[in-house]
């Protein structure tokens, strides 16, 4: 009688395979949701069009201050037209809209902003950015490549 209740107190000492498989089943479910709740190319993409939102206002609001100093004449020659803007010290800028007027001695801006997947969505000396005016003078700033079917656009 001894010898039978000493064999089931060893064989209670540990787990089954079968109980580990299915715990470990268990955390890979758990965590397969985890990841899918957090959707972390979602998150970075967000991430990216925040930067991008912060950038167009930036350089809406360098253009608008040049303007005020200068009489209201436009840093570059903004068309009716979106182009995209040149990066600072990019050259050639052919075809591209040249702002660094606005990064002059950092009065207006250090440097233009640049798109946070440059250069893979820009042109080869591109920022990213759109810029052009209307026929009554407002401008409008829009980003080129935004993410996650967003449009990044600011007009004043």
């Amino acid at each position: 009688m001894k010898l039978v209740s000493t064999i089931k107190q060893q064989r209670a000492k540990g787990f089954t395979l079968l109980e580990v498989l299915l715990v470990v089943a268990i955390i890979a479910i758990l965590a397969g949701i985890v990841i899918i709740a957090i959707n972390p190319s979602k998150q970075l993409g967000d991430s990216r069009n925040a930067q991008r939102s912060a950038d167009v206002t930036t350089i809406l609001n360098a253009e608008y201050q040049y303007a005020l100093d200068n009489n209201g004449s436009l840093a570059g020659s903004l068309t009716t037209t979106p182009t995209e803007i040149c990066k600072s010290g990019g050259s050639p800028c052919t075809g591209l809209i040249d702002l660094t007027v606005l990064t002059t001695l950092g009065k207006y801006l250090v440097s233009l902003p640049i798109d946070p997947q440059c250069p893979a969505n820009c042109a080869a000396q591109g920022n990213g950015y759109l810029i052009s005016k209307d026929a009554n003078n407002r401008i409008t700033v829009t980003a080129k490549n935004p993410e996650n079917s967003k449009t990044i656009t600011v007009t004043r």
